[in-house]
């Protein structure tokens, strides 16, 4: 994609949603705390009319709100966001036996990380960049990994989750028939 379409697309994006819309929509997908001037910023829009918008959201059980550090942050709640993505594996078409098999890859993953560098957590990998004699690249690729071994982690206990409830997570009545 070109510098233009992206740009264009993010106007069309901009002028097609509220600045209400676009905090919602970047809330929903933080993965870690973020501050009120960091969602409005990604969000495209002004501080406070954001920092409104988050209070809602708080009311509404949607995302947290942390004052114990140096900066008020706002996080989702984990748990239903887990849940959230649990349905949405039950419901995008897949068997249990395809999720099944994907967890097993996630899993052979992070065993083979743990043969390839004889560590346990991506923490204990990180600790490894203080090796002597590692390159930049060597050293980049060995963060790189940290962090998709911690993402596999959160997907191994979401898909196991989706897995162990897949009766629970049936959708109980079809569209239709909740009218009826």
């Amino acid at each position: 994609m070109t510098e233009d379409e992206s740009s264009s697309e993010e106007g069309i994006m901009d002028s097609q949603t509220t600045g209400e819309d676009r905090v919602r929509m970047v809330a929903r997908q933080l993965s870690e705390p973020r501050t009120v001037n960091w969602i409005a910023s990604e969000a495209g829009w002004s501080h406070e009319p954001t920092k409104r918008v988050l209070k809602r959201l708080v009311d509404d059980g949607i995302l947290h709100r942390d004052d114990s550090g140096t900066h008020t942050t706002y996080y989702p709640d984990y748990r239903r966001q887990a849940m959230q993505e649990a349905m949405r594996l039950r419901d995008s078409g897949h068997t249990v036996e395809e999720l099944t098999d994907r967890l097993a890859d996630m899993k052979a993953q992070i065993r083979d990380w743990e043969d390839e560098f004889d560590v346990e957590s991506p923490n204990q990998l990180r600790g490894t960049l203080a090796e002597e004699g590692l390159d930049a690249d060597e050293e980049d690729r060995r963060r790189k990994i940290a962090h998709e071994w911690e993402h596999l982690q959160r997907r191994i206990e979401i898909v196991g989750f989706a897995i162990r409830e897949w009766d629970f997570l049936t959708p109980t009545t079809e569209p239709g028939e909740a009218s009826s």
